[in-house]
């Protein structure tokens, strides 16, 4: 099993929006960089183009982290999509240094004279104004999913989409200024666009290596779990609380003091109600494990 038939259709629509919406926007800019001449703008297109694959990678690893847990992975396979966003990170960084070299070059060309420049035409302008609009719209909308779907992967591309407007924008400014007879401005948009994928990439990377690494929710989290464990009946103490996410999803491991005078069997029973209690309250968590300590 792949997870449940309602999540199965929200990942393949997710993918479809993202999938198509970049290819036809990625076509759409390309040739309004070219017959519009703006570098810019191909820089944009070529932006877009790298959020196909982001997409395609996504959903496989989405797909792959909803099956079952299996004899070779007994945990399950939450951290699939860890790996998506590690290489939706990487992907996102390769494109950016690319992109920022070529702007470099291209405005070491026009300061030193040495570059047959052309002004941008209005249709290279209509083109980012459209990437703006249409990349903000497919944020909001992959966002939205990636939260009820509880999935790092396709927030992961969202914000790949958030980049792709913010670039867009600074595509906007330098194909503007260029119009207006400072062409250095346009590929210095390109260069202000390579620090901006630069810098979700950066993000993603980091947020995909700490859930691959085990790394703690972190102290606010497990006090605020700690708080509401010593509230179950039958809890005397919390001894400790440990946290480490498992992909987009988080286990725990605690120690509860209880009545040392009571029975195994009813020690036992306390800790299995705080367990339930946990999963059912924090849907985020997939693992408890409760050791009883006498207090």
């Amino acid at each position: 099993m792949t997870g449940t038939l309602s999540e199965q259709r929200i990942i393949a629509k997710v993918t479809f929006v993202g999938v198509f919406g970049n290819v036809m926007l990625s076509l759409f800019k390309l040739i309004a960089g070219i017959f519009g001449n703006s570098s810019a703008m191909i820089s944009d297109a070529v932006h877009s183009l790298s959020d196909v694959f982001a997409t395609a990678i996504a959903f496989v690893g989405v797909k792959i982290s909803k099956r079952n847990p299996d004899d070779s992975h007994p945990y399950g396979h939450e951290r699939f999509e860890s790996v998506a966003s590690l290489l939706l990170g990487i992907i996102l960084l390769i494109t950016g240094i690319g992109i920022g070299i070529g702007g470099v070059e291209k405005a070491s060309e026009i300061l030193g004279g040495n570059s047959s420049f052309q002004p941008p035409q209005i249709i290279a302008l209509i083109a980012a104004v459209v990437s703006i609009v249409s990349k903000e719209a497919m944020f909001w909308y992959t966002r939205h999913y990636a939260k009820v779907l509880m999935s790092s992967a396709f927030m992961a591309d969202a914000w790949h989409h958030r980049s792709d407007a913010i670039s867009s924008v600074a595509a906007l400014v330098g194909i503007g200024g260029a119009m207006l007879g400072y062409p250095v401005l346009e590929p210095a948009a390109s260069v202000v666009i390579a620090f901006f994928i630069a810098g979700v990439a950066a993000k993603l990377l980091r947020d995909s290596l700490n859930q691959l690494l085990d790394s703690s929710v972190g102290k606010e989290f497990e006090d605020e779990l700690g708080a509401f464990v010593l509230k179950q009946t039958g809890v005397i103490d919390v001894d400790m609380v440990r946290s480490r996410r498992f992909g987009n999803r988080i286990c725990i491991d605690l120690e509860i003091g209880v009545d040392g005078r009571q029975t195994l069997e009813e020690a036992h029973a306390i800790a299995e109600k705080v367990r339930l209690s946990v999963l059912e309250s924090y849907p985020m968590i997939k693992f408890v494990t409760v050791h009883e300590n006498p207090a």
